[in-house]
């Protein structure tokens, strides 16, 4: 063994297979790589070489998909129920490089009557609406944004059911009201093909949680997927102290690759030829509680000025310039750390909640972890970020209105606001300058007007922003921030 190699660690563990069986097998854990093998043979679920087949009901046993519809483009019709909604949820996306796929048909709703739809039916268009190139977010919009009746026009993917069903690329979400029990995520399952032949995980920014569903009163289970989303585990260990040694393994080993991960996003940065400012301050996975009451795993990548969200690790140049969300931190306020209230869904959780300002207006985020640590860590970064980037952009403008007259709007870190006009010919006029210092209150009417009070005789300056002026004051805040920060008033 090469010096400074440490031995790799093994041990035996239950694996979920397909019907919900429990199998014993052995994990291997490397440097690099989480192996699956079994202990004692095949499971029950299924023999060698056997796939397990395409089932109603988010895998309850049944309801194989007949042989004839494989491939072939259907028409279903469903009628929406008064509570429950379709009744089903979805994965993939082209942001997944996937198509719209049903993966949970919830028993006993609509979807569920209509006995026409799969779990691995691909979703063409929804009313005549096409969502063939649809991302994941405008699959759910269009498809909430549906009357009573609904008609689908979905095609059986033979080809990647086995594979989508299994793994966590495109979060389930489900767009309906149903019962909170099944309102949140499930866990996935390794396919039986899989088990057999043992499967290995790269831990290189791999998911790793005991937080899983189905829910765990013993405290035993552990999901682990790489970073792709293509290979996904669900493990149960004899007791707690063994899951939670388990986790405390695996997260070691993948945070000793974060490093070398840091590097591969910042030469890709480089040689996107990307300007001061993108330097990798941090990557880690956020769970995010969605309006639609599920969740999501996103990958967070924190820069110098940007909050980028991915689907999975981007693993080229194009990729990390295309994140499915990107929020600047000069306009981004963290409003809650800790233990969430008010929340059935994480009020036992670790989150943190975050506002963003738009010109469309706020977004507002919230985010769980899976430790204290890990909720101190983001809290630490994302605060010392926004004044970071307050002290990176210095400057920042916007066009408005002001007592009849287009103009600008500049607000300087450290020489305040001014506000001047510029007509051709007679270069810049100055027609508001006032430092930071004087500034005694602000506030907007959350539409397009800013309004600004320094104390002066010309009393509250009323500005039109012609756009949601949130940005603009979340910026305001960031600056003054970021200016406290400097005297040392702040922690």
């Amino acid at each position: 063994m090469a010096a400074g190699r440490r031995a790799p660690r093994t041990g035996l563990l239950e694996l979920r297979g397909p019907g919900g069986q429990w199998l014993r097998v052995l994990l291997t854990l490397a440097e690099d790589v989480l192996g699956v093998s079994p202990a004692d043979g095949p499971g029950p679920a299924a023999g060698p070489g056997e796939a397990p087949a395409a089932q109603l009901n988010g895998g309850e046993p049944g309801s194989a998909v007949p042989e004839a519809l494989a491939n072939i483009r259907r028409t279903v019709r469903v009628v929406k129920q008064d509570v429950g909604g379709l009744g089903i949820s979805i994965k993939g996306g082209r942001e997944n490089k996937m198509p719209i796929l049903i993966s949970k048909i919830f028993k006993g709703l609509a979807a569920d009557q209509t006995e026409a739809l799969y779990v691995g039916d691909a979703i063409l268009s929804v009313n005549g609406t096409d969502l063939s190139e649809a991302t994941h977010d405008e699959a759910v919009q269009a498809l909430k944004k549906t009357g009573k009746e609904v008609v689908l026009e979905v095609k059986y993917m033979k080809e990647i059911s086995p594979y989508f069903k299994n793994s966590s690329a495109g979060a389930t979400v489900s767009w309906d009201p149903s019962p909170a029990t099944l309102q949140k995520r499930s866990s996935p399952l390794l396919p039986a093909r899989e088990l057999w032949e043992g499967r290995t995980v790269p831990l290189k920014m791999c998911y790793v949680s005991r937080k899983c569903l189905p829910a765990d009163p013993e405290h035993r289970y552990l999901e682990v997927c790489s970073a792709d989303g293509r290979v996904a585990l669900f493990l149960r260990a004899k007791d707690e102290a063994t899951a939670q040694s388990w986790l405390s393994a695996i997260q070691a080993n993948a945070g000793a690759l974060l490093p070398r991960v840091k590097e591969e996003l910042r030469a890709q940065l480089a040689g996107a030829g990307t300007v001061a400012g993108r330097d990798v301050k941090h990557v880690g996975w956020l769970t995010e509680q969605l309006p639609s009451a599920g969740t999501r795993n996103l990958l967070a990548v924190l820069t110098e000025k940007e909050l980028l969200l991915y689907g999975s690790l981007p693993q080229s140049r194009d990729a990390l310039g295309k994140p499915a969300h990107s929020y600047p931190l000069i306009a981004t306020r963290l409003v809650h750390s800790g233990p969430a209230k008010g929340s059935a869904l994480y009020e036992a959780e670790l989150s943190f909640a975050l506002r963003t300002g738009t010109r469309l207006g706020v977004q507002t985020h919230l985010f769980s972890l899976e430790s204290p640590r890990d909720l101190a860590l983001w809290t630490r970064l994302l605060v010392d970020g926004t004044h970071g980037a307050a002290e990176l952009v210095q400057e920042v403008s916007a066009a408005c209105t002001w007592k009849g007259q287009d103009c600008t709007l500049s607000i300087h870190i450290d020489k305040g606001f001014t506000i001047y006009a510029t007509e051709p010919g007679l270069g810049k006029t100055v027609l508001l300058q006032q430092p930071f210092e004087k500034l005694q209150m602000s506030s907007d009417d959350g539409t397009k007007m800013l309004y600004l009070d320094f104390g002066g005789p010309e009393g509250e300056i009323q500005l039109d922003l012609h756009s949601c002026p949130k940005t603009i004051v979340f910026i305001i805040h960031s600056f003054l921030s970021a200016k406290v920060t400097r005297l040392g008033l702040l922690a």
